[in-house]
Order: C-alpha cells, then sequence, then structure tokens
C-alpha cells in the first residue's frame, strides 16, 4: 500500500520503512540481503559523505556502473542531501559518457569496475569532477565505496527537502541529437505515487518479492526499486540480464511482480526449461518500453499464468502516462495491441502538427499532461519550450484513440517511413511479420529509394532449425516446401502481397529497453545493398526481408550509426553472408 502522507517525497521512504519495518528485508542482490534498518542507516552515511565533501543543493552525483544494490543507497542519500542522482547509460562510450558528466557538472562519481579505463580516459577532460568512488576496491587513488560509507555518522542529516528538488537526472537517447538530461523532482514522484496509489495493479503488499532486472540508468530500473521499497517490499535486483537466473530466482524468492521488456519475455519464452518453471507464485507482470507482438504476449500469458499490465511513458513523464489492465489482456476484448487508458491523474491526447486534437481513429503525435511531467531538459530552455506547450509533454510517438478511449501506438513519429506519398509505422509491419513461421524477432527500417522516396526492408532472426536462407550451395532444407507452405498461408491473412525468403541475422541490435535500434541498420543497410526494396503503399505492401549472417552485435549496438567510412568497413568486415544476395522482383 502506498501512504503518500507518511513519505511525500523520496528522502522519507527509507526513514518510514526502517520504522515500521526495520528487520525486513529492503534489498536482495547476489546472496547479500539489506534490511530497511540498514537501508536507513547507509542512506543517512551516504548524504552526510555527500556534505562532508562539500556537495551543494541541486549538485549532480554521477552513476556509472551495472546494476548493483547500493545504488538505491546513493539515491536515497542523495535526496536526503537534497542532490540529484545522474545514472550513465553503460552501454554508451566514452565520447558520450564524458558528454554527460561534463553536462549535468557531476561533482562526484560512483564507478564500477568494468568501467574504470573509461574513466581514466576522459577524466582530465571533466573540470568539475572532484571526486571518483569505487564499488569494486583495486584503486589506490581512489574511495573504496564501502569504506567511504561507513566512516561517515548514521544520524539523519536533517535537510529540509522540497518539492520542486531535482532528485533525478536521466539522460534521454540522443536519436535525434546530443543526449538531454531530464530533470525529474519530488513532486513528479509525489504525482506518480498519488496516482498511483489509485490504481490496483500498482498495489504490492509488504514483505513480497519484486524483481528489478531493468537498468537502474533507465527511469523503469530507477521505479521498479522505489514502487517496492515505498510499500515496504523486498526488491530483487540482478545485475543484468540473464534468462536461466531470472527462472531460478522466480521461485527461489518467491517473486510476486516482475517488470520486463518485450525482449525479456521473449528470451524467457526461448528458454527450453521455461515450461517446467514454478510461476505460482508471480502475480503480476509488468511490460513496456517497446512494442510487443501479439503472439509472444499470448504466449507468454499462458506460459506464466499471471496478470499482465503494459505500462506506456517515458523518462520525462517518469515512465507513466497510459495503462493496459490485466483484464484487457482477455482476448475477448480485442485489445492486446492497446497500450491502455490514460493514469487517473493525467489528461493524455493525440494531435496533429498543430497541436489540434484528431478524430477518433485518425494517427497523430500523443501528448501527456500531469504532475508527473518532467520540470524540464537541464539547462535546454529552447528543447523544454519544444517539447512541453500548454503543459503538454510531446512524446514524439504516433498513436490513435479508438471509440473506448484505448490508445493505440503505431510508432515514434521519427521512425515512421513514409513511401509513395503514403506513412508506414515500422511497429505496424514488426508486428504482422512475428507472426510469421520461422521468424524469432524482427525490425524494420525505412531505407532511400528512388522510385518512392523511401521503402521498408526488415531485418529478421530466424529461430533455430526453421527455415533456411536459400542460395545455389544450399537449396534449402528438406521440409522447404512444407515451410513455403506455411509461409503461404501465413502470407494470406496478412495485409501484404508477399514476403520473400529471408536470411538470417544473429541478433536484432535493441536499446536497453528492447526498442529496436533501427537507425544503424538503415546506414548499414544502405552501404550493404544488399536487397532492393519494394514500394510500401497504403496497407498493401511487399516487404523486402534483409538478412545478414553472423553479424557481429558489437557492430550493431549503436543507435545512432555515425556515417564514417571506418565504421562502415568494420561492418562489412564482420558480416558473412551465406550467399550473394539479389533482388526481390
Amino acid at each position: 500500500m502506498i501512504d503518500i502522507q507518511a513519505m511525500p517525497n523520496l528522502a522519507d521512504i527509507p526513514r518510514v520503512q526502517a520504522t515500521l519495518r526495520p528487520a525486513e528485508t529492503a534489498l536482495w542482490f547476489e546472496g547479500k540481503a539489506t534490511t530497511y534498518g540498514d537501508l536507513e542507516k547507509r542512506t543517512n552515511q551516504v548524504a552526510n559523505g555527500l556534505l562532508a565533501l562539500g556537495v551543494q543543493p541541486g549538485d549532480r552525483v554521477g552513476y556509472l556502473a551495472k546494476n548493483t544494490d547500493v545504488y538505491y543507497e546513493m539515491l536515497f542519500g542523495c535526496a536526503k542531501a537534497r542532490a540529484v542522482m545522474n545514472g550513465v547509460n553503460t552501454r554508451l562510450a566514452a565520447p558520450e559518457v564524458k558528454f554527460i558528466l561534463s553536462d549535468a557538472r557531476a561533482k562526484l562519481l560512483f564507478v564500477g569496475k568494468e568501467f574504470y579505463a573509461m574513466i581514466d580516459q576522459i577524466k582530465a577532460e571533466l573540470p568539475d569532477l572532484k571526486r571518483i568512488i569505487t564499488l569494486d576496491g583495486d584503486r589506490e587513488d581512489w574511495d573504496f565505496y564501502p569504506s567511504w560509507r561507513d566512516s561517515k555518522p548514521a544520524a539523519n542529516p536533517g535537510l529540509p527537502v522540497r518539492g520542486d528538488d531535482d532528485v533525478i537526472q536521466l539522460y534521454t537517447s540522443g536519436t535525434t541529437g546530443l543526449p538531454k538530461g531530464v530533470q525529474l523532482t519530488n513532486d513528479n514522484y509525489r504525482a506518480f505515487f498519488t496516482q498511483a496509489a489509485m490504481l490496483e495493479w500498482s498495489s504490492y503488499d509488504a514483505g513480497e518479492a519484486v524483481m528489478n532486472a531493468m537498468p537502474q540508468f533507465h527511469v523503469a530500473g530507477v521505479n521498479v526499486g522505489v514502487l517496492a521499497s515505498l510499500q515496504g517490499a523486498k526488491t530483487v535486483i540482478l545485475r543484468e540480464i540473464d534468462p536461466q537466473l531470472i527462472l531460478r530466482l522466480i521461485p527461489e524468492h518467491k517473486i510476486a511482480h516482475a517488470f520486463w521488456v518485450p525482449a525479456v519475455i521473449l528470451m524467457l519464452t526461448q528458454q527450453p526449461n521455461i515450461r517446467q518453471t514454478d510461476f505460482s507464485s508471480l502475480k503480476q507482470v509488468f511490460y513496456g518500453a517497446s512494442p510487443i507482438s501479439e503472439a509472444l504476449l499470448r504466449t507468454a500469458v499462458e506460459i506464466m499464468g499471471a496478470r499482465f499490465t503494459q505500462l506506456y511513458g517515458l523518462t520525462e513523464t517518469v515512465g507513466a502516462g497510459t495503462f493496459l489492465p490485466p483484464e484487457a489482456h482477455d482476448p475477448s476484448w480485442g485489445k492486446l495491441r492497446s497500450c491502455g487508458v490514460p493514469w487517473p491523474g493525467a489528461v493524455v491526447r493525440v494531435v496533429d502538427g498543430e497541436g489540434k486534437p484528431v478524430p477518433t481513429g485518425e494517427v497523430g503525435e500523443i501528448v501527456i499532461k500531469s504532475g508527473f511531467v518532467m520540470k524540464g531538459y537541464w539547462n535546454r530552455a529552447d528543447a523544454t519550450a519544444e517539447a512541453v506547450r500548454h503543459g503538454f509533454f510531446h512524446t514524439g510517438d504516433a498513436g490513435y484513440f479508438d471509440e473506448q478511449g484505448f490508445l493505440y501506438i503505431h510508432d515514434r513519429v521519427k521512425d515512421m517511413i513514409v513511401s509513395g506519398g503514403e506513412n508506414v509505422y515500422p511497429a505496424e509491419v514488426e508486428n504482422a511479420i512475428f507472426g510469421a513461421p520461422g521468424v524469432a524477432d524482427v525490425a524494420v527500417i525505412g531505407v532511400p529509394d528512388e522510385k518512392w522516396g523511401e521503402a521498408v526492408k526488415a531485418i529478421v532472426v530466424k529461430k533455430p532449425g526453421e527455415i533456411r536462407p536459400r542460395s545455389k550451395s544450399s537449396p534449402g532444407p528438406r521440409n522447404a516446401s512444407q515451410a513455403t507452405r506455411r509461409r503461404s498461408l501465413w502470407t494470406s491473412s496478412r495485409p501484404c502481397r508477399a514476403i520473400p525468403p529471408a536470411r538470417s541475422c544473429a541478433r536484432i541490435s535493441a536499446s536497453p529497453t528492447g526498442r529496436a535500434t533501427r537507425g544503424g541498420w538503415g546506414d548499414a543497410v544502405q552501404f550493404a545493398s544488399f536487397i532492393q526494396a519494394r514500394a510500401a503503399c497504403r496497407a498493401c505492401f511487399t516487404s523486402s526481408v534483409v538478412s545478414i549472417s553472423a553479424m557481429s552485435w558489437r557492430c550493431c549496438l549503436a543507435s545512432s550509426w555515425p556515417r564514417t567510412a571506418a565504421r562502415l568497413n568494420h561492418l562489412w568486415a564482420s558480416t558473412r553472408l551465406t550467399s550473394v544476395p539479389v533482388p526481390v522482383a
């Protein structure tokens, strides 16, 4: 249960829970349990340590490490010191990390051992960075976190916190330019908590186990632990995604609630022992942050037997916006493609390019107004004014409402493909292709086309043992005719005339939230000229299905691929085609 009166600010959570249940487990990480009493003491020590180092209200404190339990000690400790926690994306390269720490003017940095070399490389270019504290030791020139923390007083520093204090600064992905720091305040979180308290699915019982497998530099990774602590639950933290570990921890800790992105749900359903896993304790699965196919959702619900809730939101809205409640996951409702209805204190609209609401069923940009909309972008008044107009945050996502008031997301406005004067949304095509026989994963992109301006390409990961690529040296599997018949039956029910045979890639590049990183694929496919695109016009199109065999995962990680010969040559060198690609006629 959420008690807003007792815990209106982040800084209040450890103190109140330590009073109510000091000996109960707050955090579990790799065999180590932290009680609520311990959490209160350690967050006080962190706050006192920050103040002793001269950290002032509003100063940013950087965190560059994989998921750990001590992240929440630092988060709540920063809130008590009126400092701002700045989690840095661990998948960024050194220049991007340098930009974020420099832009945030971080005074102090907590760093994990995996990133020592990176910080050594860039620290001379970070004049605001005064202190580095390591989480793992092995550095004589840096403080060791447990020793630093435990040397500080355990008394609450007693600073009066304010509603407009920034408590968290997370950076956007920067797919349309340099990353922007999103300022989230105590007031933002109070609005988030207040509305969550009105929703049955967001209520946890004290002592229940909640799994946090989301990265802590992502708003969902922050919120999972914060909401659990707010209600006296136990947060079970994973350092990083490990499907087999997830399946083991569910019965071991009797996990009751979990948040997974669709990419993780897909990985779990593909584990050979998934149907032998005991899911009896699992009450709820929350999912979101990227599109999910109907086929995958049906499979996951059938296997796990839990209540599923979809959450749609953004960093700029504390991850809130709309939700698809468990009851709407009944196929008879016909809402599996929807991301649900607005939160109780939010106004969600779909508008045209001039900001005017569009008719029901018509696609436009999704905008959100609520107390959980960010204060703004750090030191970017221009970007803030562009994103927040008349109190509405413009999401950049394209969607529409149906007659019952359920919202449907087509795609990112900026990912929309304009082909032959018609709008094609990659997520819609991906959802269609995902149901094809032999398809394990898919990402759809737009590429330049002389005739149509842009054309559709799909990058497909094939299921093990399924349809193999045809070539002169390898005419296909023995069951090729059967596979062709299956594809023919499938395509006859799809809004497209034909799906050509596909070469496969090892894995689809994705962001930490599971969203396909289409930008890099567009450059790569355009450069390699693997296959000629076909037209994508209205609802009837022929999708060119592209494949790259043995594609290096490292090559595909960047969401905004630099258009340089060196990177493209690296792509070409790391690609091994099973046969010479030919145009699709």
